[in-house]
Parts: C-alpha cells; sequence; structure tokens
C-alpha cells in the first residue's frame, strides 16, 4: 500500500489549509467542502500535492 501525503487547497482563496494521507495507486483527484478560515465559511479544496 502506497500511502502519500497531500495538501487541500482551497479553491477560491488558494490557501492549503489541510493535509492528509492518500492512497496514489488508481485513485482520482480528491475534492472535498472543508474550511477555509481565510473566507471563514466552508469552500471546494482540490488535492494538491506538496511542492
Amino acid at each position: 500500500m502506497a500511502r502519500e501525503y497531500v495538501w487541500l487547497e482551497c479553491g477560491e482563496s488558494g490557501q492549503r489549509n489541510y493535509r492528509t494521507p492518500k492512497e496514489t495507486r488508481g485513485t482520482d483527484r480528491l475534492e472535498l467542502k472543508k474550511y477555509c478560515k481565510k473566507l471563514r465559511r466552508h469552500a471546494s479544496h482540490k488535492e494538491s500535492r506538496k511542492k
């Protein structure tokens, strides 16, 4: 099982707010509704690899 940490980046503010482990083989990009501190509301967060 190859697991890797990915960052969840807010689609509206561009801020990386969360880091989570994810199975890397054979999976789609992760997209969740999470709370954004900058916007002070829930927004769509998409997977972003650490640079």
